[in-house]
């Protein structure tokens, strides 16, 4: 950081914090609470001191290249095949998902996202694409369909993080939803 605690603090710098805090929660070290009130602190920050002591308990990522890199983008996909993507995991600022053949779910209900806003591309192409997002997001809708079904369920939106999702659909199926419930299936789908 720097070392004038009275410099205001830009996004990048709160999204900086936010990334570190995410990686602390999915590797543990913070819990989901700590997470929570941590993350709402940094938002709420406008001074680069205010946001020091939100992470002086924390390693620092910035020996880690790699790690970093993941954060800002990753891909997942599934060819003739099946992938399931949930749980506590790191989810980037920019996530493609790919099925082509297949079917690919993946929920970011329990992710930890490593800012207020991330953006999820789709290229689903004879397949099925499932994106469960938290019940409080707000999903941003930008993906095609060239036959092809797009379903976005609709649910509470508000003060959670932004979903942009773009891309485009062929001859398959994405769907959008906020509880299980919302794509008809059952279990792990």
């Amino acid at each position: 950081m720097t070392d004038d605690p009275e410099l205001r603090a830009s996004d990048a710098d709160r999204d900086r914090v936010a990334t570190m805090l995410g990686e602390a929660y999915a590797t543990g070290r913070l819990t989901t609470v700590e997470h929570a009130d941590r993350l709402e602190a940094v938002y709420t920050a406008k001074t680069m001191g205010e946001l020091v002591p939100l992470t002086r308990d924390l390693p620092e990522l910035s020996g880690r290249p790699s790690a970093l890199a993941s954060l800002e983008k990753q891909s997942v996909s599934a060819t003739f095949s099946k992938v399931v993507k949930r749980g506590r995991w790191i989810a980037s600022r920019h996530t493609h998902l790919a099925a082509t053949f297949g079917a690919l779910i993946v929920d970011l209900s329990q992710a930890v996202l490593p800012g207020r806003e991330i953006t999820v591309s789709v290229s689903a192409f004879a397949a099925k694409m499932i994106i469960r997002v938290p019940p409080n997001a707000q999903v941003i809708d930008e993906v095609g369909a060239l036959f092809a079904k797009r379903q976005v369920s609709g649910g509470e939106g508000g003060d959670g993080p932004v979903i942009r999702i773009v891309g485009t659909a062929t001859f398959g199926k994405v769907i959008v939803a906020r509880t299980i419930t919302d794509w008809n299936l059952h279990g792990d789908a």
